[in-house]
This record gives C-alpha cells, sequence and structure tokens, in this order.
C-alpha cells in the first residue's frame, strides 16, 4: 500500500483519534483503505513516545501492532548501536527494522533478513526514505541465510520469544531460532554477535548455555527491565556484566565481573539506619545483590530481601534511596497513623501486595512509601519512608 494525498490528509486528521472507534466508523469512508489507515494511525501512535526520530519522518510504514510492539524502542536500539561496530553487519531477524536502521550507523554496508516479505517490503520502504541506502534487504529464513552468509564483522539476532499458540517464552531453547543450537556457525561467521533476549530469561541458564558470552547488557527504561543482550565472541577475555537504567534525570550504569559478585563481603542486618536503598530492576536482574552492597559500603537487610541500609546518604547510587521515617510490624498502629495511601513494595514478604494492601487498608500513591521486607533476624517489618 502506498500513500496518497487522501490518506496523509486522514491521518493527520485523525492521528489522535482511539483507532477501535475509527474501526467501527470504517464503512463511512468507502473510498479509504481504513484497514491501513487504522493501522497506520495506530503504529504513529506507538511511535510517537517509542520512535520519536521515525515518527517525525512523514511517510513510515507502521506493521502490524504486535511487530511494533515487539520491536526495540529508539532509546534501546540507539544503546545498543554504541555496543557493534565495523565495516560488514547483518541482522538475521529484521522484523520492522528499528535495530537494523540504528546498528547500520557504525557500518559500511548491512544486510536485513527477515522471512516475513510483508516486512521486508516495509523495511526498504523506510531505510530508502530514511536514507540508510546501504542496507541489503534480503527475504529469508534466518538459519538459511546465516548458513550461506559470508563473514561479517557483527551479526545481530532477535529471536522470536513466542510459540505457536502465541504465548511468550522464556528459555532459550524454546525461542526461534534456537541460539544456542547455532553458537559455533554465528561465531564463524562474525567475529561479534549480539543476541538480544527476553528479560524474563534466567540469566545464570543462559550463562551457562551460551559459553561464548563476553559481555551481558541488561537494559532498562524508567526501573522496568526491557531487554536483556549477550554479547558472543571467540576470545578468552573474562565475562562482564553491565546493568543500564535509562530514568528521566539520566542514565544509571553499574558494571561488574561474576567473580566480584562471588567474593564481595556482606555485613547484614537486624536494623535499618537512616536510609533504605533499592536498586535498580537492572542491578537485581544481574543478581548483582553483594557487589552492590560492599561497592556502596552499604549494610543488606536479610540475604534474600536485596533492600540496602546506611546511616549516610550515598552519591549516585544505582536505584533508588529513601529518607526513613519509622519502621515496625503490621500490627503497630503508630507506624500507619494518619496514612490513607501508600506505594507499596514486597521484597521478601510471605504476603502479595494486593493482600498487604487490603489488610492495613491504604490505596496506593502518595508521597508515602512502605517497604514490607524481612530483617537478618527474620523479622518481617514495613518500613515507612519517603524519597530522598
Amino acid at each position: 500500500m502506498q500513500f496518497t494525498p487522501d490518506i496523509w490528509q486522514f491521518i493527520r486528521d485523525h492521528q489522535h483519534d482511539d483507532v477501535r472507534t475509527l474501526a467501527l466508523q470504517a464503512k463511512k469512508y468507502p473510498q479509504l483503505d481504513m484497514p491501513f489507515i487504522i493501522n497506520q494511525i495506530d503504529g504513529r501512535q506507538t511511535a510517537q513516545h517509542k520512535i520519536p526520530s521515525w515518527y517525525a519522518t512523514e511517510g513510515i510504514i507502521y506493521p502490524v501492532h504486535l511487530s511494533l510492539e515487539q520491536c526495540s524502542s529508539e532509546l534501546t536500539a540507539l544503546y545498543k548501536a554504541g555496543l557493534l561496530n565495523g565495516e560488514t553487519f547483518a541482522d538475521l531477524t529484521g522484523g520492522f527494522g528499528i535495530d537494523c536502521a540504528f546498528l547500520s550507523a557504525g557500518f559500511q554496508h548491512a544486510t536485513y533478513i527477515e522471512r516475513q516479505k510483508a516486512l521486508c517490503d516495509i523495511a526498504t520502504h523506510n531505510f530508502n526514505l530514511l536514507g540508510l541506502r546501504h542496507i541489503s534487504v534480503l527475504n529469508q529464513d534466518s538459519v538459511e541465510a546465516l548458513g550461506k552468509l559470508s563473514p561479517v564483522d557483527c551479526i545481530f539476532i532477535d529471536p522470536a520469544r513466542r510459540n505457536e499458540h502465541g504465548a511468550k517464552t522464556v528459555l532459550i531453547s524454546d525461542c526461534e531460532p534456537d541460539v544456542a543450537a547455532l553458537e559455533e556457525l554465528l561465531l564463524r561467521k562474525a567475529k561479534r554477535v549480539m543476541i538480544k533476549l527476553s528479560p524474563m530469561l534466567d540469566l545464570s541458564l543462559a550463562l551457562r548455555t551460551l559459553k561464548h558470552t563476553t559481555e551481558v547488557h541488561v537494559i532498562s527504561v524508567q526501573n522496568e527491565c526491557k531487554e536483556l543482550l549477550l554479547i558472543l565472541e571467540n576470545t578468552d577475555k573474562n565475562l562482564s556484566i553491565h546493568c543500564i537504567n535509562f530514568t528521566n534525570k539520566g542514565t544509571q550504569a553499574f558494571t561488574f565481573v561474576p567473580q566480584e559478585e562471588a567474593s564481595a563481603t556482606v555485613q547484614y542486618t537486624n536494623q535499618v539506619a537512616t536510609y533504605l536503598y533499592e536498586p535498580n530492576a537492572s542491578i537485581l536482574k544481574a543478581g548483582a545483590f553483594r557487589v552492590v552492597a560492599s561497592r556502596y559500603n552499604l549494610k543488606k537487610l536479610h540475604p534474600n530481601s536485596h533492600l540496602y541500609t546506611a546511616d549516610t546518604k550515598v552519591a549516585n547510587f544505582p536505584g533508588r534511596c529513601f529518607e526513613v521515617e519509622a519502621t515496625g510490624s503490621m500490627k503497630d498502629k503508630t507506624l500507619l497513623a494518619g496514612l490513607s495511601q501508600a506505594n507499596i513494595t514486597v521484597r521478601n514478604f510471605p504476603m502479595p501486595v494486593a493482600e498487604l494492601r487490603k489488610r492495613i487498608k491504604l490505596k496506593d500513591g502518595g508521597d508515602t512509601y512502605l517497604f514490607a521486607t524481612t530483617l537478618n533476624d527474620e523479622k518481617k517489618v514495613l518500613v515507612k519512608c519517603r524519597r530522598s
């Protein structure tokens, strides 16, 4: 489908409309390709925040909702682009083409490979529109294409994480293609391989499965884990783990090696001090539970609580810092006196947030934060605090 002046005018006039309402009104516009238009309006509404530079480019064609939902954001694609460079590059699972477009900036020539012809047609149109004429589009199965691929400097692959029933998968062996089975072939075809995996994946299991991993990048946006990136190389250099959290105030970055985590000395405590610290989602996903305590000279509340405390405020802590107002049990009436709402977080506590909120009769929101957790002496407590 190509844009026409009438179609573009309709999209401009209705770009903020509810697409479900538009779909119900489609019969009012028999002269227009409404399924295409509705898909474009839906895509533009998503891209406005997810891919702002593409949203600002008139003429970009958007794919079906699932392909747009699964693609990277511009923010995470730009981060990935800083990790790969060279002369030649291949994206084995092109999809909508966001990663390929941004990653290709570091290369003289790139190849986009995708088995769905509709996505290849969209990518061809969009790459030409964006002036990315150094990208070749190949409509082919990724495994078949990999076997025929001439060696390149870098390969990117984002295996599908849904099974034939549409359910999300979390094991490498359940993804398509199975990158573990392709590991040796991938490294024969490229010096550096980047694999994008589900943030739900068990990282320790992934590292045991993909034995040539030299770097891990755990990417979060606003403290929500979005991507798990593994970089594979045929070298013997030590594995490094990079925890990145993009926030409105800047980027939180924390890097460590597994040996640091294993050897870190941690003090545990039965008392919550003046400040409470909660590492960001990337650090928790990466399992940096001990090294974050030793590096910032914090005490840990419990081996399994993953909350930390100190009497001093730590500058540039990679997470959230709270000033503690009081600590007590659920039965402590003075702790909750005068409170009608609070932001509740549960860490190593035998009750989910919804049940706890019902028990203590507090609405969600406000400036007060309650952490339900366990101290080193196994005492269950509520920590009342405010952002610091």
